[in-house]
């Protein structure tokens, strides 16, 4: 993993209230948490200070920290603890799998061996993917922490064992906004849900045909720094020229522009436009490409005239229209009409 790889998020942007989370773990196994407090450059006086929060680097020492000395990878949330290097079997109980769906369902089958307060499972259905989280007991004031890490950590190494972002389209939680809330579109991409039945997220089905591109090597390279998988997002996105082109055949009237087509993507025109970049693809090529598909079917399989054909794809005239089909295809609408090809 590259620097290039990922995305910073904005400085000082995990909420206080997750540092709270893990002091209390600390209370929970009866250990003084001041040197993992220490070691984060946190201070008695900021952990309690509403609104406050730290930067990545903070929360990553702080966990690392904590984890280790406690001996608990869950960080006190479950009925038993969870030993350093947990979350390292369940890596690597699934990095041998032919492709991410079977990676997934390892994941939250194995995770259900470890402890039995959560169960992960995976569905699919209209073409969506939705990881859930059944809670089993009462988590009390671990709830919030134990839920948003629960999802970041299989988020995180999905994304990291297929080398994409995978892009989510919802994620959901079921408690109020917290005070915090503004910070969880920087942990989650797609829509954020409060008050829903249960924890989950949900993403484009094909990620789940993707390969694995990780091996063992490279998972003793990760774990050594792990935490940033659950804090950072990846730039790539495997999909996100497939995931364009969807989106013009479907909403292409509607998306007129990179700024309309971005924001369905829950990404900025200046991330769409670089990842592309990075496919070897551009959103006008895409554009073109999608006009091509739709005139050439429209031609063959209907008899609308070549004008409202014209602006049915996005063209302002007929001429322009037919000048750029004959870019496309060496031949006018009307030859492709009459059986040019």
């Amino acid at each position: 993993m590259t620097a290039s790889t990922l995305v910073k998020p904005p400085r000082a942007a995990t909420p206080m209230a997750f540092v709270q989370a893990i002091v209390k773990g600390y209370a929970r196994h009866g250990v003084d948490p001041g040197a993992a407090l220490r070691a984060a450059q946190i201070t008695p006086r900021e952990l309690w200070r509403p609104g406050a929060r730290v930067t990545a680097a903070q929360f990553e020492a702080l966990n690392e920290h904590a984890m280790q000395e406690l001996d608990d990878e869950a960080l006190g949330w479950f009925g038993r603890k969870l030993p350093w290097g947990s979350y390292g079997m369940l890596c690597r109980a699934s990095l041998t799998s032919p492709n991410l769906g079977v990676a997934i369902r390892r994941w939250c089958r194995h995770h259900r061996l470890l402890v039995d307060d959560i169960a992960l499972s995976l569905t699919v259905s209209n073409g969506e993917a939705t990881v859930h989280i059944e809670e089993r007991r009462d988590l009390g004031a671990f709830r919030e922490f134990c839920l948003v890490s629960s999802l970041r950590f299989l988020h995180g190494y999905a994304s990291w064992a297929i080398d994409s972002r995978v892009s989510l389209r919802n994620a959901c939680f079921p408690y109020p906004a917290p005070a915090h809330a503004e910070a969880y579109p920087l942990m989650f991409t797609g829509r954020v849900q409060f008050d829903a039945p249960r924890a989950s997220f949900s993403f484009d089905e094909r990620y789940l045909a993707l390969p694995m591109m990780r091996d063992e090597r490279a998972l003793r390279t990760m774990l050594r720094r792990a935490l940033p998988l659950t804090v950072l997002q990846y730039r790539r996105d495997r999909l996100l020229g497939q995931r364009v082109r969807e989106l013009l055949r479907t909403h292409g009237t509607e998306l007129t522009n990179a700024e309309a087509i971005a924001t369905a993507l829950h990404v900025s025109s200046r991330t769409l436009h670089r990842q592309l970049q990075a496919e070897g693809l551009s959103l006008q090529a895409l554009k073109d490409e999608v006009r091509h598909e739709t005139a050439v079917d429209q031609l063959r399989r209907s008899e609308r005239p070549i004008k409202q054909i014209a602006l049915a794809v996005g063209f302002r005239n007929e001429k322009s229209f037919a000048r750029a089909f004959r870019q496309w295809t060496g031949m006018t609408p009307g030859e492709m009409r009459r059986g040019g090809a």
